[in-house]
């Protein structure tokens, strides 16, 4: 390998970006990744040498699970040495996921890893994966002194890239299908690749890189809407082995001030079962104490999700439950910023 240009690998582990129609049914399934790059001959004018490497078996990334996302992290892992800086290649549904956690699973990260894919197939005449794909390898690539000047998780698409714990993807059917409404864009793609360096994350590069791999599932999302009853609460809570709840509460992290509910959530809390409180919308932040409805919560100790996205919530959640972490510094530890994931 060349010690002057960039080395990147690309991981392809499924997604719209590497599909092809069945000619009999119409119907999108992966496709060998060799054909990936016989679809973007562009890639050998990049001025960085790329290896690729994929999944056995690509997967839909409605299919996403803990296990891939521990999958992706050993392939970082066993190659982080090797390599400048890494592109991953998933489905869009789920990306705002598997970025986050990542995120979190890979401690003191000093190089760039940027998830990118499309909205059309590779093969589609207006296709929006050949822009993602060779932008999203070019700021991989990119060095000062010899250094990645990206040293942290990234989400590129559609001439944005964002870190990627701060994104949600907002649209099914437009090419800008991801934003990021609490932090701003690291970069955008126009005639010049313009990065806002001020908002880059800044890792101590002096620590060493490690891997985390140990992820709880024992969690559940719950979304408050008017009129949600007691025995569907008491139901959740009942779940066997359950260990943290993420409750997707209104506006600032408001919630009804029943006497059943609140007595619900500081029984569950008693029993040793976290809560964090995260914002339905899109963006903005938990306030907890700000109104007389979100009171309650901070008076019983419900952890505040502060402005994470829900994505990134569960991400944080399953990482930081499989590092066995006391009853006592887990809400002071869920509350601070551990990868520029909060405000």
């Amino acid at each position: 390998m060349s010690k002057f240009k960039s080395n990147i690998l690309l991981i392809y582990t499924g997604g719209t970006i590497g599909m092809v129609k069945d000619a009999d049914t119409g119907v999108l399934k992966s496709f060998d990744f060799e054909n990936l790059l016989v679809n973007i001959p562009e890639l050998k004018l990049l001025d960085c040498n790329i290896d690729t490497l994929s999944f056995k078996k690509p997967i839909d990334s409605s299919d996403m699970h803990p296990k891939y996302w521990i999958q992706i992290a050993e392939i970082i892992e066993n190659n982080y040495d090797k390599f400048d800086g890494f592109v991953v290649l998933h489905g869009s549904d789920t990306m705002s996921y598997t970025s986050s956690v990542l995120s979190f699973m890979l401690e003191n990260l000093a190089k760039p890893i940027i998830f990118t894919g499309s909205q059309l197939p590779i093969g589609d005449l207006r296709t929006d994966a050949k822009e993602n794909l060779i932008t999203s390898i070019q700021l991989a690539s990119i060095q000062s002194h010899g250094k990645p000047v990206i040293k942290e998780v990234c989400l590129y698409f559609e001439y944005k890239l964002y870190r990627a714990n701060r994104t949600t993807k907002i649209n099914a059917e437009h090419f800008q299908a991801f934003a990021s409404l609490n932090y701003p864009d690291l970069a955008e793609s126009g005639v010049h690749l313009k990065i806002n360096k001020d908002y880059l994350y800044k890792p101590n590069t002096k620590k060493t890189f490690k891997v985390h791999k140990e992820l709880d599932k024992n969690i559940v999302l719950i979304k408050l809407f008017p009129g949600i009853s007691k025995t569907v609460m008491e139901s959740l809570m009942a779940i066997p082995n359950l260990k943290a709840i993420i409750l997707e509460t209104y506006g600032a992290g408001n919630c009804t001030t029943e006497k059943w509910f609140i007595n619900i959530l500081k029984e569950s809390i008693s029993k040793g079962i976290h809560i964090i409180n995260v914002t339905q919308c899109s963006g903005g932040s938990v306030m907890m104490g700000h109104y007389e409805t979100s009171d309650n919560l901070k008076k019983i100790g419900v952890i505040s999700g502060k402005d994470i996205t829900t994505e990134a919530a569960i991400g944080k959640l399953m990482y930081m439950l499989g590092q066995n972490i006391t009853s006592k510094a887990f809400k002071t530890m869920y509350e601070a910023s551990l990868r520029g994931e909060m405000s």
